[in-house]
């Protein structure tokens, strides 16, 4: 049983949240309805992560528009090929503007503005076509990738992996299991940043919002 914190719709004799339903009437998809392998946990539907709150009430559910899930289902196709067992899972994909609001404004005037992107320009999360993303070992666990998801320091940034490898504070293995996400995920499209070494996009940001302004102005502005 699903309990909805809001209005809760049902389709097909399933039980869609209200914040789900805004997504899917956003033209959005659920990336298990694609591929049901795919792990998901959304930081943000519990209060571990860097703002220390819940802020998805009643959203459990990862949504990416169409193209970028289907980039997603490639990108674990791609990682079952190389490693057999293993398994995406997904931390964070389309974000609601409202939510990125609460996200900056924890962050606005303190150092760690630079890894949260403000309101005005849009996250491409909101755009659904960033994803939060690791990979889960045959065992069900994370495999080490050195920092969290969601861990706003230099030890998370791609870029300073060479320096911290040589200081000892990255290991050999931590650096290669992020060069095996970021193989899948460049494999099937994905591009990668130089400061958070779980995020990935699927398309440049001209591209996104040339093709989902419209969104970004309408359903996915609202709670």
């Amino acid at each position: 049983m699903i309990l909805c914190h809001g209005i809760c719709f049902s389709q097909n004799g399933m039980t869609v949240s209200s914040e789900a339903q805004k997504l899917k009437d956003a033209g959005l998809v659920d990336i298990r309805d694609l591929d049901s392998s795919i792990a998901v946990h959304l930081l943000y539907a519990t209060d571990s992560n860097f703002v220390g709150k819940t802020m998805y009430k009643s959203l459990r559910e990862a949504y990416l528009q169409a193209e970028a899930a289907k980039m997603l289902v490639a990108a674990q196709k791609h990682l079952k090929q190389v490693c057999p067992g293993c398994k995406l899972i997904v931390y964070d994909a389309a974000r609601p503007q409202w939510a990125q609001e609460i996200m900056w404004n924890s962050v606005k005037d303190t150092p760690m503005k630079r890894y949260v992107a403000s309101p005005q320009r849009i996250s491409m999360h909101t755009y659904g076509v960033a994803v939060d993303v690791s990979i889960l070992d045959e065992n069900g666990r994370e495999i080490d990738m050195g920092t969290p998801v969601d861990f706003l320091g230099a030890l998370a940034e791609p870029a300073n992996e060479t320096k911290y490898l040589a200081s000892g504070e990255l290991t050999l293995e931590q650096v290669k299991n992020r060069e095996l996400l970021r193989s899948v995920m460049k494999k099937s499209g994905f591009r990668g940043i130089s400061n958070e070494w779980w995020h990935f996009e699927a398309l440049a940001r001209t591209d996104a919002q040339r093709k989902y302004k419209t969104m970004i102005n309408g359903i996915m502005t609202g709670r």
